[in-house]
């Protein structure tokens, strides 16, 4: 069984309000907290698994390095909230990069609008809205790619928007290799997600020509 690793202390102890916030004052009250604004209610996060948090990880730090290294833009990860449009939702997506041509989106605690690039973890409870209802609202809100990426059946998803504003897919599988078609240059060896251990960040990015 994959160990699981709870939310915080101050996380299970704030209480969630018993009517509708504005989007203003769920900034100010979940700072720092994994939750999520969903039409004036409050999603609280759930806890995560080890390979959840180990993925993230590993995807974050491969990305941030990446993107620095080659002065792309900012990466974000939860809990870090992004507001969509014309959706009512604040969603705090595992990773997200915003392009350098979009940062006037990046505000103080939160982004205004679609990352160009968002990825997501699929959990067991996380499953129907990271592949349905998320999936709509990043695909109507603009968000260019996005990747879905599932531990337990070893499988990734690559989609990304088309010039109809649909999304399109652009790689599925165990294993084979993914380009990214809003980070240049970028590539992943889907095989890497599956590895036990994980590789080695740098090892990954020296194969990129990186480091």
């Amino acid at each position: 069984m994959a160990q699981v690793i709870p939310l915080s202390d101050e996380a299970e102890a704030r209480p969630r309000p018993t009517a509708k916030i504005s989007f203003e004052d769920y900034l100010q009250l979940y700072d720092g907290t994994h939750a999520e604004w969903v039409d004036g209610e409050i999603e609280m996060g759930s806890p995560v698994s080890q390979d959840h948090a180990d993925e993230s990880g590993f995807l974050e730090s491969v990305l941030r390095i990446y993107v620095e290294m080659r002065e792309l833009g900012k990466v974000f990860t939860s809990p870090y909230p992004m507001r969509l449009d014309p959706s009512e939702r604040g969603r705090e997506p595992d990773l997200m990069f915003i392009a350098n041509e979009n940062a006037q989106r990046i505000k103080k605690g939160f982004v205004d609008g679609p990352a160009d690039l968002v990825v997501e973890i699929i959990s067991p409870e996380s499953i129907v809205r990271d592949r349905g209802t998320k999936f709509v609202e990043y695909e109507e809100g603009g968000v260019r790619e996005y990747w879905l990426i599932d531990t337990e059946r070893r499988l990734a998803e690559f989609f990304g928007l088309g010039d109809d504003q649909r999304y399109h897919l652009l790689f599925s599988g165990a294993e084979g290799t993914f380009r990214s078609k809003v980070l240049e240059g970028f590539y992943l060896r889907v095989e890497w997600l599956w590895q036990q251990p994980l590789p080695k960040v740098a090892t990954v990015l020296r194969e990129m020509g990186i480091l």
